[in-house]
């Protein structure tokens, strides 16, 4: 039997850990029914290599954007370059940016102002805004609700891992929550109580490969063939037949990412 079509919005192809493997991986993601993924470009400098491995595979898109850890090491990135970026066919996103006060709590003033940059370019190109937010959720719900009062955009929290309170803030600005393999693991009750209060038209589906393997395969490198696990415990979560919650989410991810359903 095939197994249900499911979207990976949110890995990282690019990284060291897929250089042997890539071609099976992205093969083994297919026999799982992953038939999009996302790789995330989190240092622009790296962006022709990102953007290489999007061009060489079919079902392969990509974003770029500075990883708010790296916006204190790397070059300010300007809203001209996102969009410039953005011009390319199968670049269907803005980041991944955000804040991060867990490690790099003392870069936060240069993380802010990377964020701004990247909101006005997913203004400008019409592209989702991908979120990182760990640590730092009042600045963060503060900064997403003033943006959208100057000018409306699009955007995914990645890796939804968050307060309940910038869940609601997130969804009441109508953005969008991915369930990452946190969401799947048992001591993250929760966080899937979290997920259970959102919109299920607002829910999308994510490794953050080679990160956050869901179980059976916690601890071990994680690939996008890995999102239909998510998947099965959000669908419990919903109280979905898993076949419909992967719809489901498919429909969400083509609302949202529009470029990429093109």
């Amino acid at each position: 039997m095939t197994p249900p079509e499911i979207t990976d919005s949110h890995c990282h192809l690019d990284f060291p850990d897929f250089d042997e493997d890539r071609d099976a991986l992205i093969a083994r993601a297919h026999e799982a029914g992953v038939t999009r993924m996302v790789t995330i470009c989190t240092k622009l400098r790296l962006e022709p290599q990102v953007r290489a491995i999007a061009e060489t595979y079919d079902s392969v898109f990509y974003a770029a954007g500075t990883h708010p850890m790296s916006a204190a090491d790397e070059p300010m990135a300007t809203v001209d370059e996102l969009v410039k970026l953005a011009a390319h066919p199968k670049f269907v996103g803005i980041g991944e940016s955000g804040l991060d006060y867990h490690y790099t709590a003392d870069s936060k003033d240069v993380q802010q102002e990377s964020l701004k940059v990247h909101i006005e370019a997913a203004r400008q190109t019409g592209l989702p805004l991908i979120i990182h937010a760990r640590a730092a959720d009042e600045d963060m719900a503060r900064i997403l609700t003033d943006e959208f009062k100057t000018g409306a955009y699009t955007c995914v929290m990645h890796c939804f891992s968050s307060s309940k309170e910038l869940a609601q803030a997130a969804l009441d600005l109508g953005f969008y929550l991915s369930m990452s393999g946190i969401a799947a693991f048992p001591k993250s009750q929760e966080l899937r109580d979290i997920f259970a209060i959102a919109p299920v038209d607002r829910i999308l589906v994510e490794t953050d490969a080679p990160y956050l393997a869901p179980p059976p395969f916690r601890g071990k490198r994680n690939e996008p063939g890995y999102t239909a696990h998510t998947a099965k415990v959000g669908a419990e979560v919903f109280g979905m037949d898993y076949v419909d919650f992967a719809a489901q989410t498919e429909a969400n991810f083509n609302r949202l990412f529009t470029k990429a359903a093109a």
